[in-house]
């Protein structure tokens, strides 16, 4: 079984977190039933990525690919993440875990952000 974890910063205000709940769950709609998306905070909030990753490993995922909800990959992303993913494939060695770049660097966000600053801009403009 493949699964998806998001992973997100984490905040302790619940209304930093609804909008990724949000996003999980638009995402879960353009995707087959069976498909599984988790959503994981890396600190501040909880689900972690270490429950959600022994969470999959129970119910049988054999290959968990790491979605970084970043803008850019800093040091968590650099450093801490894949340190974490070392930790929980050592744990779960029938798990494969991947960690892909955050979807901050995908053209589709940079034009989506692009577009969205430019409205405003001529906005204010106007």
């Amino acid at each position: 079984m493949r699964a998806s974890i998001l992973l997100a910063h984490g905040s302790s205000d619940p209304n930093w977190l609804a909008p990724f709940e949000q996003l999980r769950q638009r995402i879960c709609q353009q995707l087959p039933t069976d498909t599984e998306v988790r959503l994981a905070y890396m600190e501040l909030a909880q689900p972690d990525l270490a429950s959600q990753v022994a969470e999959l490993a129970a119910a049988g995922a054999t290959d968990i690919d790491v979605l970084p909800l970043f803008f850019a990959a800093g040091r968590h992303l650099r450093r801490d993440v894949p340190a974490m993913i070392a930790d929980l494939m050592s744990q779960y060695p029938e798990v494969s875990i991947e960690l892909h770049p955050p979807v901050g660097l995908e053209p589709e966000v940079s034009d989506a952000i692009s577009q969205v600053v430019t409205r405003h801009v001529q906005g204010q403009n106007a």
